[in-house]
C-alpha cells in the first residue's frame, strides 16, 4: 500500500507506565514530565524537516496521551494547540486483561501465554485483547485516506502496524521493532527513517 507525501509519525510521550514497564493499551495515561518534554522535542524535530508544518494535516489517536503530545507539539510550532484531527481507529493495541502488568510479571503468571505470543507476535491475541493484525485491519482505512503530508500522533503498536502496511519492514520485524518516543519517524516511498 502506498500514502501520498509523507507521514511524520510521532509516538507519544513518556507516561510513568512506560517508565515502569506496564503494558497501557487502552487504559488512558497521561504523559508525565518527560513524556511533556518529548513531545516539545519532538516539535523541534518537525520544524527542522519540513519548513511548511503550519500547513499539513495534523492527526492523532483520541487518548490522553497522544493527544496531549500533539497539543505541546502544536503549541511549540506556534499553531493553535487545540486544531487538528481525533480518529478513534489510532487508539493503542488492546492487550485486554494483560493492562496494568509489566512483561516481566505476565511471562511469570501466563507462561504458555506468553510463550505463544513469543512465536507469533503478529498474530497473538491476548485474553480479552487484540492482536497487531487486528490493529493493522483498524487502521488501514485511516491510511488509505491520509493528506500528502501528515502528522500522526499515536502509539507504539500503531507505529509497527503502519510500518508493516507501507512496507517498510515485515510483519515479524514490525512486531519486534523499537518506537521511539520524543523522535519523529518519517516514512515517505515505503521506506522509513527516524529522524
Amino acid at each position: 500500500m502506498t500514502i501520498p507525501g509523507r507521514l511524520f509519525l510521532v509516538r507519544h510521550g513518556e507516561t510513568d507506565w512506560n517508565r515502569e514497564g506496564r503494558l497501557q493499551g487502552g487504559k488512558d495515561i497521561p504523559l508525565n514530565a518527560l513524556g511533556r518534554m518529548q513531545a516539545e522535542e519532538a516539535a523541534r524535530r518537525l520544524k527542522a524537516l519540513t519548513p511548511d508544518y503550519a500547513t499539513v494535516d495534523y492527526l492523532c489517536s483520541p487518548m490522553e496521551r497522544a493527544r496531549e503530545t500533539m497539543t505541546i507539539l502544536r503549541r511549540e510550532l506556534g499553531l493553535p494547540a487545540e486544531t487538528f484531527r481525533i480518529d478513534d481507529r489510532l487508539r493503542e493495541l488492546t492487550f485486554g486483561e494483560w493492562e496494568g502488568f509489566t512483561w516481566r510479571e505476565i511471562r511469570k503468571s501466563e507462561r504458555e501465554l506468553a510463550q505463544a505470543r513469543e512465536s507469533d507476535k503478529w498474530g497473538f491475541v491476548p485474553p480479552g485483547g487484540e492482536s497487531y493484525r487486528m490493529l493493522a485491519e483498524r487502521i488501514r482505512p485511516v491510511l488509505e485516506g491520509l493528506a500528502p503530508d501528515t502528522v500522526m500522533v499515536s502509539h507504539g503498536g500503531v507505529a509497527r502496524a503502519v510500518l508493516a502496511l507501507l512496507g517498510a519492514v515485515g510483519t515479524a520485524d514490525a512486531a519486534r521493532i523499537e518506537i521511539w518516543q520524543g523522535k519523529i519517524l518519517v516514512v515517505e516511498d515505503g521506506k522509513a527513517t527516524w529522524m
